[in-house]
């Protein structure tokens, strides 16, 4: 489910069976790495939509959160800690996952790993729409076992 109005209302009618929050990290800078950067949210974004319609039912997408790349990992781990508070105790979530490109973020999130999903992010500007699908698809795949390994250790 993502964060719509239509995909809400069946949330909170469905709520004992979606016990999975996503939330993706999207990475800001103007500085030499600016491209990157928007390569890096693009795919995200790509990402967790094709991984939310395989999951429709089990997890809810929220809104992407924008970090500015250059913040310090006190700021970083402090916007974490914040999210994992506020969905753990109004939420309801047993697994909140976030997922981000930067890798960076293993560093910061190293203790919590339960919590955070590093990919490798793959530059998609060039690729025609089919390819874009293609490379999507086999990340997807890859993330199934992922989460079902996740599900499974403590279901």
């Amino acid at each position: 489910m993502k964060w719509t109005a239509k995909d809400v209302t069946i949330f909170m009618e469905q709520k004992q069976y979606i016990d999975t929050a996503i939330i993706p990290l999207f990475p800001v800078s103007f500085r030499d790495s600016i491209k990157d950067a928007a390569n890096s949210s693009e795919f995200i974004e790509y990402l967790v939509s094709r991984l939310e319609h395989q999951f429709k039912g089990r997890v809810l997408l929220l809104p992407g959160i924008p970090y500015f790349m250059e913040s310090s990992d006190e700021e970083k781990w402090s916007l974490l800690h914040n999210w994992i508070e506020q969905l753990s105790s109004q939420g309801n979530f047993k697994h909140i996952i976030f997922i981000s490109t930067d890798s960076h973020w293993k560093s910061i999130a190293e203790v919590k790993e339960d919590f955070f999903l590093w990919i490798p992010s793959i530059p998609l500007e060039h690729l025609e729409e089919k390819y874009r699908q293609s490379v999507i698809d086999d990340q997807v795949k890859q993330l199934l076992n992922f989460f079902i390994r996740k599900w499974q250790k403590f279901d």
